[in-house]
């Protein structure tokens, strides 16, 4: 995910679903887990209580 966005422009990532959407994505782009939460934080405001729940179950 080599896009990186002023911190005005982010959109959260709330949503468990959509967490696991990017974490699916990033997976598939042969991100290891360790990183998956410092490349969300380049594009998103990422909800950590969120992030660590689908982590978690993952």
């Amino acid at each position: 995910m080599e896009r990186f966005v002023e911190d005005y422009q982010k959109r959260r990532l709330t949503d468990r679903a959509d967490i696991m959407t990017a974490i699916n994505i990033l997976m598939s782009q042969g991100f290891d887990e360790d990183d998956l939460l410092g490349e969300m934080t380049k594009v998103f405001y990422v909800d950590l209580d969120a992030f660590n729940e689908v982590i978690a179950h993952h």
